[in-house]
């Protein structure tokens, strides 16, 4: 991960927050996660104890691993490479439905989902931990203060239950009923069911506007967004378009001394200077620092860094 701590100085609230661009954020794997290669527009990796094979755009280099190994992966996705496209499974063997793994205290589940996903996103684990990081050190500081964290777009949850177990008070939003219901069941097998995580299927921007009437306020909030998507009710939600209107309600649910802000982007066309400019618009008077680039996943006994996605995160200190 990028060390962006060093010869800083954060502003104060009410002007604009410092700018550090490009960042990079690697991830290098753990136990249950390994990019093992990466080439000819796929990716090969380990998930827990099986080895999948999936399409990957950003892999434009040559395979270091044989064919051969290739071959033997255990679940191989085909079909259209966009990243919302058709495609279907393949596997090799009796491969089950579902399948445990951990980081941290969080345990959760493996599982073959539509359009290539596996029910986690790895890059984000450097975004987790900082999270973490940021939450420890204001209990530190403050032990009984609550801390209310907002995270928009939630998916299976791991956003979530990861701050949940430092203490923080957590609102998790989707507008996937069953994408919650996997969330609630990575809460049960890791045996968190008592902290306190409030799970919310709705339209992400009709949750931010009715929060902003109603006064509320937050210490920190994650949005991870889809370029498209529907809400329950068929809310059409486009990055482009429906992005910076949720931004600015977004600021006015910031509480006054609230501690960071995170957005990342999938699979658009666009750069991250795109979103670090609106999210400095956004910002323009919350002081702290604002810090943009890539997250990269390191692939495992290599030296090539695979970019996944493009972030922009605010902290106040």
């Amino acid at each position: 991960m990028a060390d962006t701590s060093s010869a800083l100085t954060y502003s104060d609230i009410g002007s604009a927050p410092r700018e550090l661009w490009p960042v990079v954020l690697e991830t290098r794997g753990w136990k249950d996660y390994r990019l093992l290669d990466m080439g000819a527009g796929e990716k090969l990796e380990r998930y827990g104890r099986f080895t999948i094979a999936r399409p990957e755009p950003q892999a434009m280099g040559t395979r270091s691993l044989p064919d051969s190994t290739w071959s033997r992966a255990d679940a191989v996705f085909t079909g259209d490479t966009d990243e919302e496209g058709p495609g279907r499974w393949k596997f090799a063997g009796n491969v089950p439905e579902t399948w445990p793994m951990a980081y941290g205290p969080v345990r959760y589940n493996g599982r073959f989902m539509s359009f290539r996903h596996v029910g986690v996103f790895p890059e984000q684990a450097a975004h987790w931990d900082w999270v973490n990081a940021k939450i420890r050190a204001e209990r530190q500081k403050a032990p009984d203060k609550p801390l209310k964290i907002l995270n928009l777009f939630g998916y299976t949850g791991m956003a979530s239950l990861l701050p949940a177990t430092e203490g923080a008070q957590v609102t998790h939003v989707d507008a996937s009923k069953k994408a919650i219901g996997y969330a609630r069941e990575n809460q049960a097998m890791s045996g968190l069911e008592d902290l306190p995580v409030r799970w919310i299927c709705e339209d992400a921007s009709k949750f931010v506007a009715r929060e902003v009437r109603r006064g509320n306020t937050y210490d920190g909030i994650i949005l991870d967004p889809p370029k498209y998507g529907r809400g329950p009710k068929g809310e059409v939600w486009d990055i482009y378009t429906s992005l910076p209107g949720m931004l600015s309600d977004l600021q006015k649910l910031l509480a006054k001394d609230a501690l960071f802000m995170i957005l990342t982007a999938y699979a658009i066309r666009s750069s991250f200077v795109s979103i670090h400019e609106l999210m400095a618009e956004t910002l323009s008077t919350q002081g702290g620092l604002l810090e943009s680039g890539e997250l990269v996943i390191r692939e495992d006994k290599g030296k090539r860094a695979l970019s996944t996605s493009l972030f922009s995160r605010w902290s106040s200190r």
